[in-house]
């Protein structure tokens, strides 16, 4: 389901093939199969988000307008690849190669919806599972203490297996440097560890084989409480770390003079989660159990634990936030089963709109969703649209915008509850996929930055990789592989 800002609900959509392999379909007469699809296929029509991001949007992922206009008649997109390669050869557009938008509109097609084939498969939960800025190498954590590090390039090799130091239930959080030297642990715990990625050496346990150096984040006016912490980035230039806790408390630590330089009693519940909204460093978002969204500019603190802005439309927890890296859109996951996204220059000074009573008690940790609270709307939501399909239950489940290089952030994806990948179109809010494969909930997932390439990990242990192969691989009988075995929650 999709809800603009102006409220028009949008039936669930579901797709036995990607809505665009279906369209490239009338234009090329070609058949593509997605064995991905779960539910079928909805005719109802799709309403377009009124707002700039949708033109921001398609004009990173739209052809040229002149190759639209190769063929007589009636325009319309997207335009097929053979229509692309022949206006490129015949230079068309005036520059005798590919846009980064019109190379967006040609791989946007190819969605990474075919598979899976098996990477890896743990006895223990999956929480973390991220590639590098440069797809050369994939990061999963695992309950059970490992951090594997698989080269991309060498056929998913394991290039580092790492055993976290002094883990506290579960590893929360990992963060790959920018130059992609060091890694970042986190769980729930002040400190946070750092481990050289780098290192010749293969198996990387603390004080055997390695140092994992750690980084405490306890402030002197924190109470000298122990606190957990959820989520933990890099900063872009690689000085600086950024954390959210349970203790309320957004963290800033400078790596280079290695000390805690900041701590903002930032939300009146537990920070789930963090990032900075760009490459300046100055603005963080902040995501919390209070269901507020925030923003914090360095720059100009008027007050002690101030924020710049507060952005309200959630009516439960937000589980995760994800920017679109130009300081001004970001979306969130919300418990409220919703991925909102929002425009920070929408933002409000305070949180003085009541939300009302709750008339329902309920905890997303072991119950389900109320259905009498899926209707309800926030009667001051700030968002620019909500997107609504997927599950967020028992665990803080990740959403993220696709990657910008090969399909111009036109898409969403996310993890779920009901152990499937949803993704969805920015603009449209249409649900052009669901990935099936997995028996428990999908905490995290990565698209490749620059391949039709998506890795999931999930509470079942296993890490599979999804695609649109051209070479006619065959998936991995991974439901044949999968060993047998007995969790204990």
């Amino acid at each position: 389901m999709f809800v603009t800002a102006s409220g028009v609900d949008i039936d669930e959509m579901g797709y036995a093939m990607s809505r665009l392999e279906i369209e490239s379909e009338l234009f090329d007469g070609s058949k593509v199969t997605n064995e991905a699809g779960c539910s079928t296929r909805s005719n109802k029509p799709l309403h377009n988000v009124d707002h700039e991001i949708a033109q921001l949007t398609n004009l990173r992922s739209g052809p040229h307008e002149r190759l639209r206009q190769l063929m007589p008649g009636k325009q319309q997109l997207p335009v097929s690849p053979v229509k692309m390669l022949a206006g490129r050869e015949g230079n068309y557009s005036g520059r005798g190669r590919f846009s980064l938008a019109d190379r967006c509109h040609m791989l946007s097609r190819y969605l990474p919806v075919n598979g899976p084939w098996l990477v890896d498969q743990m006895t223990s939960r999956a929480y973390v599972s991220q590639f590098s800025a440069d797809g050369s190498l994939f990061v999963a954590g695992f309950q059970g203490s490992n951090i594997r590090i698989y080269n991309v390039d060498r056929g998913w090799k394991v290039q580092k297996n790492i055993l976290a130091k002094s883990l506290r239930w579960t590893v929360t959080d990992t963060s790959l440097s920018p130059d992609q030297r060091y890694l970042v642990y986190a769980s729930m715990s002040p400190i946070v560890h750092i481990v050289d990625v780098g290192s010749a050496t293969t198996d990387s346990l603390a004080k055997v084989t390695e140092i994992h150096e750690g980084l405490d984040f306890s402030a002197a006016d924190d109470g000298g409480y122990p606190f957990g912490i959820f989520s933990v980035k890099f900063s872009t230039d690689g000085r600086e770390l950024v954390a959210g806790s349970n203790d309320n408390s957004i963290y800033v630590y400078d790596l280079e003079a290695n000390k805690l330089s900041l701590r903002i009693v930032a939300h009146t519940a537990d920070v789930n989660t963090v990032t900075f909204a760009d490459e300046s460093g100055n603005l963080i978002y902040s995501g919390s159990d209070d269901s507020l969204c925030k923003v914090w500019d360095r720059r100009c603190f008027i007050a002690k634990d101030t924020p710049a802005g507060v952005l309200m439309g959630h009516l439960e927890g937000i589980t995760f936030l994800d920017s679109r890296g130009d300081g001004r859109f970001f979306i969130s996951n919300g418990k409220d089963q919703t991925i909102k996204l929002w425009d920070i220059r929408k933002m409000s000074s305070n949180t003085s709109c009541d939300v009302g009573f709750r008339s329902y008690e309920w905890d997303y940790r072991w119950m389900d969703y109320p259905p009498q609270a899926r209707d309800l709307k926030h009667p001051c939501d700030q968002s620019v649209a909500t997107y609504k399909g997927h599950s967020v239950l028992r665990t803080l489940i990740r959403c993220y915008f696709s990657p910008e290089y090969s399909t111009g952030q036109k898409y969403i994806y996310t993890g779920s509850h009901d152990s499937c990948v949803y993704i969805y179109d920015v603009v449209t809010g249409a649900q052009v996929a669901v990935l099936k494969h997995h028996t428990s909930p999908v905490r995290d997932c990565s698209w490749h930055p620059y391949y039709p390439m998506l890795v999931s990990s999930s509470w079942d242990g296993d890490v599979v990789k999804w695609g649109f192969p051209a070479n006619g691989e065959a998936p991995a009988p991974v439901s044949n592989m999968r060993i047998r075995r007995r969790y204990y929650y």
